[in-house]
């Protein structure tokens, strides 16, 4: 049953391991390690640790490339907005990957397989995983596929607080602003609801396990309905 998820995840990211292990030792979280005693396997840690400088190196690489006229500091601050939690949870999610995450018992009671921390670790250690089993070439065309991909759009996600900040500021429309509307769930796995509004017009909603992710699920909403309306591009 595992093979065949593992497997399965292999055909969706378009990467077969040589050392499956490997990969499961990417998708393992700790919770799952100890409750199965796993000592061979052991979790993903290291194996994000390594994932996080691959990470860093190939995205450092693209960004001086692509962006020849942005000064140190404006790469510095791409590229921690690229690659920081809540966007590498955003690239994670798009191949379905919190799926295949191997949690324990009381973890998953928690909603750890919903959350932006583990599931932004399991991304890395599984470049971490690609690149000890064939080398950094590969481990860039994942990051390439995956990470990099689609920028204009992942943007909008990334900075969508940013974003939304500037273009109100320039319709001068009113005041961004946003609202706590909900707490629900348990103090270990709280889901908050927060709503954005600019004056007293509602813009957007979102979702998300800290007030901060759920304004960003917020701005992001507001950002998409414009870019439908044709005010924003891309």
């Amino acid at each position: 049953m595992l093979e065949e998820r593992l497997e399965q995840l292999e055909q969706k990211i378009g990467y077969t391991f040589q050392n499956k292990m490997l990969l499961k030792q990417a998708l393992t979280h700790s919770s799952y390690a100890n409750e199965q005693k796993i000592n061979k396997t052991g979790d993903y840690e290291r194996l994000e640790f390594l994932g996080d400088a691959v990470l860093e190196l190939v995205s450092s690489d693209f960004l001086y490339k692509e962006y020849r006229e942005l000064p140190e500091g404006q790469l510095t601050k791409k590229r921690s907005s690229m690659v920081c939690e809540p966007a590498l949870a955003f690239c994670a999610r798009e191949i379905a990957l919190e799926k295949y995450i191997l949690l324990g018992k009381g973890e998953e009671a928690t909603g750890g397989r919903t959350r932006d921390s583990i599931i932004s670790d399991v991304m890395e250690a599984t470049i971490g995983a690609i690149y000890l089993d064939s080398g950094l070439e590969e481990a860039k065309k994942f990051i390439h596929r995956f990470v990099l991909s689609d920028l204009e759009h992942k943007v909008l996600f990334y900075d969508a607080k940013t974003i939304l900040q500037e273009l109100v500021q320039r319709d001068d429309k009113g005041v961004l602003r946003y609202e706590l509307r909900k707490e629900e769930g348990p103090e270990h796995a709280k889901i908050f609801t927060v709503e954005a509004y600019v004056g007293d017009v509602k813009v957007g909603s979102g979702k998300g396990h800290s007030k901060k992710s759920a304004e960003q699920q917020a701005a992001y909403e507001a950002l998409l309905q414009r870019r439908e309306a044709g005010e924003i591009h891309g």
